[in-house]
C-alpha cells in the first residue's frame, strides 16, 4: 500500500513538472514579440518606428469605437474591429499620452480581429488604431475629449 502511494505521488509530481514546463515554453515564445523600446518611447512616431512601422493608410475598414467625451481619463473604453482580410495585428496609440503605445495585440489565424479595452489618457487627443493586414498597416483615428485627467492629472 505504501509503495503504491509513493508511485502515485511520484507520478503526480512528474505530471506537474511536465505541465509547468509546457506552460513556460509558450510564455517564452510570447516574450519574443515584446518590444520594450516601443512601449517606452515618448513619441508616437518613435514607438511605431521601433515596431518597424513607417507608413500606414487611413481605412474605413478599421472600425474604431471611442467616446467623443470621456468624463474620466483613467478609464476610456476603446473597441477596434478590423474588416480587412488576414488581420494579424492590432495596435492602439494615444497620441498625447506620456507613453503613446497603449497596446499591441497579435491576431492568430482563426481569431476574430476584434479587441476591447479600457485605456488611460493624459489629456484630450487622438486615439489611433492600427491594423496589420497582408503586410501593410491601416489606420483609423478619433479625437477624444478628456474632462478629468487619467495619467496623474
Amino acid at each position: 500500500m505504501l509503495s503504491q502511494r509513493r508511485r502515485v505521488l511520484r507520478w503526480g509530481a512528474g505530471a506537474l513538472l511536465a505541465g509547468v514546463a509546457g506552460l513556460a515554453m509558450p510564455l517564452r515564445l510570447l516574450a519574443a514579440e515584446w518590444k520594450k523600446s516601443a512601449f517606452t518611447a515618448r513619441d508616437p512616431k518613435a514607438a511605431l518606428t521601433e515596431l518597424g512601422i513607417g507608413n500606414y493608410t487611413e481605412s474605413r475598414e478599421v472600425l474604431l469605437k471611442a467616446p467623443d467625451i470621456a468624463e474620466n481619463g483613467a478609464v476610456v473604453p476603446i473597441e477596434v474591429t478590423s474588416l480587412l482580410p488576414n488581420t494579424s495585428e492590432i495596435l492602439i496609440v494615444g497620441e498625447k499620452n506620456p507613453v503613446p503605445l497603449v497596446a499591441r495585440f497579435i491576431i492568430n489565424p482563426g481569431m476574430a480581429p476584434e479587441i476591447s479595452l479600457r485605456m488611460k489618457m493624459a489629456e484630450t487627443g487622438k486615439v489611433r488604431a492600427l491594423v496589420k493586414s497582408g503586410g501593410n498597416y491601416y489606420s483609423s483615428a478619433k479625437e477624444v475629449k478628456i474632462t478629468i485627467g487619467g495619467c496623474g492629472g
